[in-house]
């Protein structure tokens, strides 16, 4: 927060100052008391198990003021506090606040699959021409991307902001407050299935990231994705799209892999670029490719922006590998079928001396067709060029049997239940020239394996 007070809080939220100065100097936005820091602004949320409220007071032994939505008790302090209807609709309240502050162009990203590292792509095309700020971590909820916009500064000449929903109509507040000049979809699978119940749902739910969009804003949808692709004559927007289907407006042809990297070539128009990314996996060319797209809308052209990704390092999924040892393929921060998938195809794709293992845990919020969704993986792993297949947990049980009704199935497969037990498996049979990848939903927990397989 830049050149913010309690004033301007107060302008921004409608709220009324129950104690303090009003020309207090704020520097950030806090909803952990205890993370608070000098000069932060506490935000106490409600939420269904914690009320932030109950930790105000030693939250502002170090804060600077606080928001309240429960004033009735509060001790009259030298330090403000301002009384809010809505904790959560006073911080969004913030966020907008700021954002309508710049004028820079600003580009949401969103989508089932793919958010996280599309957005730093993007921002990595963008950031080779301009300072770029961009969404840190996982800030893209409800409450993470006011977060995100309440730390925009004039440092930056663009931001890349991600947004993530899980619940009907929470695009549209996530749009409002953002309100992009450039919109990305990447994908649209079923991660939250169990509350939108369908793709379609779910698709509609995505597009409204333009419901906000300035009249002049360009949507970029995955053209090859068939429920994106469908869809993409009827947008009431300027729209073009990704991919690697022929008729998208951005291209990747000549797909290979070569030494660690990634080449393709990125065709638009008359343009035609050689990009190479160090990363695997051919969902990452589109993640890089729509990067580029981006940029040169901004006036980047393709020879500049492609440069971002012959170092590029901001991926989930890491290669951790150590001389003499095993490589490990780290993808445990969360899974949906889709990205799942994408990950097996990762594997698929390296070249490696040794066997190819997929370690595959339990996938959540998928609603009532978790079963059908885990199965389909296991479906998709029978003509796949991966020798052993190990699952963890009771619903990725349905992967292994899947795998197992097939006849000419190639991999070799055993369930788990317990992390230690799996973990001290793996170390009795990997191999030195092996790969294995280890790809679960986050509350798995599947990176404390990779931390046993890696010391």
């Amino acid at each position: 927060m830049v050149n913010m007070t309690v004033k301007d809080v107060l302008l921004a939220t409608g709220g009324i100052l129950l104690c303090g100065d009003e020309d207090t100097v704020l520097t950030d936005v806090c909803v952990d008391s205890r993370k608070i820091k000098e000069g932060d602004l506490f935000i106490p949320l409600v939420g269904n198990n914690s009320d932030g409220h109950r930790y105000i007071e030693s939250a502002l032994k170090i804060g600077a003021a606080t928001l309240t939505s429960q004033h009735k008790d509060i001790v009259i302090s030298e330090k403000p506090y301002i009384k809010v209807d809505d904790v959560e609709k006073a911080l969004q309240d913030i966020g907008l606040y700021i954002r309508n502050r710049y004028s820079m162009p600003v580009v949401g990203v969103t989508g089932s699959v793919g958010k996280t590292t599309t957005r730093e792509m993007i921002t990595a095309a963008i950031a080779v021409d301009r300072p770029c700020f961009h969404t840190e971590g996982n800030l893209n909820s409800q409450q993470g991307v006011p977060i995100t916009l309440s730390r925009m500064t004039d440092e930056h000449e663009a931001a890349v902001i991600e947004m993530g929903i899980s619940d009907p109509g929470q695009m549209k507040i996530l749009s409002s407050m953002v309100k992009p000049d450039i919109a990305v979809v990447t994908m649209i699978g079923v991660a939250h299935m169990e509350m939108l119940k369908t793709k379609e749902n779910i698709r509609r739910e995505k597009l409204d990231i333009i419901s906000s969009m300035s009249e002049d804003g360009i949507l970029f949808l995955n053209g090859d994705d068939e429920l994106l692709n469908e869809v993409k004559n009827d947008m009431p927007c300027k729209t073009m799209t990704f991919g690697m289907s022929e008729d998208c407006d951005f291209r990747a042809e000549n797909i290979r892999f070569e030494g660690g990297y990634t080449v393709y070539e990125a065709v638009h128009g008359n343009l035609r670029e050689t990009v190479k990314v160090k990363a695997l996996g051919k969902h990452n060319v589109r993640n890089s490719l729509v990067g580029m797209a981006v940029a040169l809308q901004l006036g980047i052209p393709f020879g500049k922006s492609a440069k971002a990704f012959e170092s590029f390092t901001g991926l989930r999924q890491q290669i951790l590998s150590k001389e003499g040892r095993y490589t490990v393929i780290d993808d445990t921060y969360n899974a949906s079928p889709d990205s799942m998938k994408a990950c097996i195809d990762v594997l698929c794709d390296i070249n490696c001396k040794g066997k190819k293992y997929a370690v595959l845990g339990d996938m959540f919020e998928l609603g009532d067709n978790s079963v059908e969704f885990h199965r389909q993986i296991g479906e998709y792993l029978r003509d796949k060029n991966v020798d052993v297949v190990y699952t963890i947990g009771e619903n990725a049980l349905n992967i292994k049997a899947a795998l197992d009704e097939c006849e000419t199935k190639h991999a070799e497969t055993k369930a788990f239940m317990d992390k230690s037990e799996l973990s001290m498996y793996l170390l009795g049979v990997l191999e030195p020239e092996d790969v294995v990848i280890i790809k679960a939903s986050n509350g798995m927990h599947l990176n404390e394996v990779v931390k046993i397989l890696m010391n």
